[in-house]
């Protein structure tokens, strides 16, 4: 089966989405490194409050809206979305704990992109889609490059 190429409107969250797996990798960089979990914490939780945020809270309002609230992809991206801020929330700065972030992140992600996202522009409405464009517009990534662990 051909991949659905995305609609222009849910571009911008894809990009998001590669910065989203992007952090997941610097995470398992900075273990391969044997960086201090605290440095990869300040990073992580960084990126947690300046893009995970807002990003959770647009898919939230108006792009899983397009759906059901019943419907299990929605069930299973909203579960994911409050799995995620908690560990971010209740977070011991700990390996184990940024691992499990960078994990449920990973998936996350790719289940939106691979499963969700796809339903979603099959049965979104073209005034939905330009809705979604009209309300979200990324800026340029902008990363804190202030203790790039990673590198």
């Amino acid at each position: 089966m051909k991949p659905l190429k995305r609609h222009k409107a849910l571009q911008p969250l894809s990009r998001e989405h590669h910065h989203g797996l992007l952090l997941a990798w610097k995470i398992r960089i900075g273990f391969k490194k044997n960086i201090e979990p605290k440095r990869i914490y300040q990073y992580a939780n960084w990126f947690y409050k300046t893009h995970l945020i807002s990003h959770f809270k647009m898919e939230e309002l108006y792009v899983f809206t397009i759906l059901e609230e019943k419907n299990e992809l929605i069930k299973q991206a909203l579960n994911d979305h409050e799995v995620i801020r908690n560990l971010f929330e209740n977070i011991d700065v700990d390996s184990k704990t940024l691992s499990d972030i960078a994990e449920t992140l990973d998936n996350h992600i790719r289940f939106e992109e691979r499963v969700l996202f796809p339903k979603i522009q099959e049965v979104a409405t073209e005034s939905q889609l330009l809705q979604i464009e009209k309300i979200h517009q990324s800026d340029a990534f902008e990363d804190n490059l202030s203790d790039e662990f990673w590198k």
